[in-house]
């Protein structure tokens, strides 16, 4: 007669286990989002200025005047003479109205200044002018992509970007039900609960449903940042010059058309060569034999179908291309399938490129979806749902200090961080997670292995630093 033994772990040691990985994952919850709540904080508030800034004043301030609407429209070239005369300088860019009621705008350059000017497109009168990219909008943008300390705060939100990650994994696995509690103990708040359980119920909650936004937010984010995005994914997936047939090549990249280091280029063409005018090369565009005028562009980009709001950047050099372009990274259009820029040469009015979001790949396309989805470009719904997921990142920063405040003993002064005291068996899968982490964000995996090795070298070998620590 066999004897089968009887090898499956008993229920006391299977919960234990169970509950050494809750608390392990509670423990890189709460260190990681002592990094993290911050960065989240300040990306929530400096998010919704942007938001409503561009929708109220508009993010080139095109929406600061009004105009009454005519029969017909002035030539834009009388329009470029009316915003020189209200600043003299080099014209660099024309943004053809979105409405009917709304003013055009020029760029006009003097120097290392820049200014935007409002004109009448129906009377081709200066309406006015202001400083580009000096506003409440300019400013929010530039702490919400370095706070304002450059290479140094990009890589500084980057590491808060990929620890954002661990968090959302984490905070899952903390969702999770159990104790034979069901899914509507956490998909709806415990509203009745008291204290610390009330605001525990609420970030469960509030967490879960806007976990895959959150990702998509930071994903979206980071392939803007200077290490994963620009050296890592961007470098693989932007679009290649050479697919403009026997097209000369300038020097010069898609990002020299973004201006003081805010974002308005497609990002899978930022790192694409430009074409440069001066051949013979390209397809017919301006009729021959006639001057390529600023008007001549103007009539070609409507046969082209740019309607309402589009850019018009001017030849900046001997070799430079006039270039057509509309997208969702500069707020020109709330779709993204619509993408287009097209460049021409300056002497023979040529078209030398024409690339639009069907060219893009996989990567990018990606991208020009999630900044406009980011941006909350998409319209009123998508309005509306980024200003909540925006306050909900700020309530779930927020709830966070709350709940460790509420947790912390009257007069502690350690961190009091969840702690792992029963031994047992290496959480493989969690494990993994932070390899993963590791992998696929460089930068953050360089912090989190100097942290480890931090805590084995040195920490835990001076007491007192390690029971503030803990």
């Amino acid at each position: 007669m066999s004897v089968i033994s009887d090898v499956s772990i008993p229920p006391a040691r299977t919960a234990a286990v169970s509950r050494r990985f809750y608390i392990t994952a509670w423990r890189w919850h709460f260190y990681a989002g002592l990094y993290v709540a911050p960065f989240m904080l300040m990306l929530a508030v400096t998010g919704l200025i942007m938001l409503w800034t561009a929708t109220i004043s508009g993010r080139d301030g095109e929406k600061i005047y009004s105009v009454a609407p005519q029969a017909s429209l002035a030539p834009v070239s009388a329009q470029a003479e009316a915003a020189f005369g209200e600043v003299a300088g080099q014209i660099v860019q024309y943004i053809a109205p979105r409405t009917a009621e709304q003013a055009s705008l020029f760029r006009v350059n003097q120097g290392d200044a820049s200014y935007m000017v409002a004109v009448d497109p129906y009377t081709a009168k200066a309406l006015g002018h202001w400083d580009r990219r000096n506003g409440l909008y300019d400013l929010a943008d530039s702490i919400h992509g370095t706070l304002l300390i450059g290479d140094v705060g990009d890589r500084l939100i980057e590491i808060a970007a990929g620890f954002g990650i661990v968090l959302v994994i984490t905070g899952l696995y903390l969702w999770w039900p159990r104790d034979n509690s069901g899914f509507s103990s956490v998909l709806v708040p415990q509203l009745s609960a008291k204290g610390r359980q009330l605001w525990k119920s609420l970030h469960l909650s509030i967490g879960f449903y806007v976990s895959l936004i959150l990702v998509v937010f930071l994903l979206s984010g980071l392939t803007w940042a200077g290490v994963w995005g620009e050296k890592f994914t961007q470098a693989w997936s932007t679009f290649p010059a050479e697919k403009w047939d026997n097209v000369p090549l300038s020097d010069l990249t898609h990002a020299s058309l973004n201006y003081n280091g805010v974002k308005e280029v497609p990002w899978a063409l930022e790192q694409t060569q430009m074409p440069a005018s001066g051949s013979q090369a390209g397809i017919s565009g301006t009729p021959e034999g006639q001057p390529v005028t600023l008007d001549a562009i103007i009539t070609l980009a409507r046969a082209l179908g740019f309607d309402q709001r589009f850019q018009l950047g001017f030849p900046a050099s001997e070799t430079g291309v006039w270039s057509i372009s509309r997208d969702t990274m500069s707020n020109d259009s709330a779709n993204p399938l619509h993408d287009r820029i097209v460049h021409i040469d300056q002497y023979t009015g040529r078209i030398l490129a024409d690339v639009g979001f069907a060219d893009y790949g996989l990567a990018g396309k990606a991208m020009a979806a999630g900044i406009a989805f980011h941006e909350g470009d998409m319209g009123l719904w998508n309005l509306v749902l980024v200003t909540a997921f925006c306050l909900a990142i700020i309530f779930l920063s927020v709830s966070g200090f709350v709940m460790w405040f509420k947790r912390r003993p009257r007069g502690a002064t350690r961190l009091v961080a969840p702690t792992v005291s029963e031994p047992g068996p290496l959480w493989k899968t969690g494990a993994i997670v932070m390899l993963g982490v590791s992998l696929l964000f460089p930068l953050s995996g360089a912090v989190l292995v100097a942290v480890l090795l931090l805590d084995l070298l040195v920490i835990r070998h001076i007491a007192p630093l390690k029971k503030t620590l803990s």
